[in-house]
């Protein structure tokens, strides 16, 4: 009684088995390593239904044995076969997997570059643009101060003297983080330097870098992408960390650049950022990183400050 009860489980699971292989031949389109694994599963139900009719029936156990065996025969050849052509299938998805990563960071390419053009297109139009204007005002009020005025008017032609010059401080400022000429012009170690000073100069943190780059330069794409990462990381850990210190290592290994980054600031839960939604940029860093082939890993935690890695193979 116990066999028999195997046997009627057995023969189910083996018929949902085949039942969904049969089902799978249509998602794989038709592959015919899949079509040979499908029918070797409909056999060994097949196996089990006869040696269930065989318990039932002891008469035509010669005959059950030989179909049992040939039926054994034939299910380890379609499986063998099988297997040995599944390969091809999972070939084929790799290469579809490949494709598609590669199909996305061109995306992520376009997306990027598209952006930094806007960045200097806008960029070009404040410096060439507003820059002039602002200059040819201070030139008025220049040359009515050398007029010496008296009184009120005088104290309000300085006044519009200094806000104007603000004005024009400010627009480079806002020109030069938009498209830093630095970068374009001397390359990622100089323009890194560059935004570390200014940060040091209005914060209270200290930046400590390190860089073995020197003037070495890279593709245009690849030190964009870093160089908005680094600041990005820089501006999280002065709007959220409470850190006094920042620590930044440029290393070239052969061709491959690893940069670290570290704070002694508050940290964060990661899983807590995960579910706000990246709100501290973090998802644009590791999108950037990714566009040039790179890989970005941070770790934090409450009370533990932040560190992060950023791994890129170079030409």
């Amino acid at each position: 009684m116990v066999r028999l009860v195997a046997l009627l489980i057995s023969i189910s699971l083996q018929l949902v088995a085949a039942i969904f292989a049969l089902r799978l031949v249509r998602v794989t389109r038709y592959k015919p390593s899949w079509i040979l694994i499908s029918i070797g599963f409909v056999l060994v139900a097949v196996k089990q239904i006869i040696k269930f009719i065989q318990f039932l029936n002891d008469d035509l156990t010669f005959y059950f044995n030989m179909a049992d065996d040939w039926l054994s025969v034939i299910i380890a050849f379609l499986f063998t076969t099988g297997v040995f052509l599944i390969g091809e299938m999972f070939y084929e998805m790799y290469r579809a997997n490949k494709e598609n990563a590669r199909a996305q960071r061109r995306l992520m390419n376009a997306v990027i570059s598209t952006e930094e053009r806007e960045r200097r297109r806008f960029a070009k139009d404040l410096h060439d643009g507003l820059g002039p204007l602002l200059s040819a005002a201070r030139m008025s009020i220049t040359a009515l101060l050398q007029q010496e005025p008296q009184g009120h008017t005088k104290t309000v032609m300085e006044n519009a003297n200094n806000a104007i010059n603000e004005a024009i401080l400010s627009i480079k400022e806002i020109s030069n983080n938009l498209s830093p000429h630095v970068l374009s012009n001397f390359g990622l170690e100089s323009a890194v330097r560059n935004f570390v000073q200014k940060v040091t100069k209005t914060q209270s943190v200290q930046v400590d870098l390190q860089s073995s780059l020197g003037d070495l330069r890279f593709d245009q794409n690849l030190e964009i992408a870093i160089y908005r990462s680094l600041c990005e990381l820089i501006n999280n850990t002065l709007k959220h960390a409470q850190a006094t210190t920042i620590g930044i290592d440029i290393q070239l290994y052969e061709r491959t650049l690893l940069i670290e980054y570290s704070d002694n600031g508050k940290g964060f839960d990661q899983l807590m950022v995960k579910e706000l939604g990246n709100g501290m940029g973090l998802s644009n860093i590791s999108s950037r990183i990714k566009s040039v082939g790179g890989m970005f890993v941070i770790d934090s935690a409450p009370g533990c400050g932040t560190h992060a890695i950023i791994k890129i193979r170079v030409k």
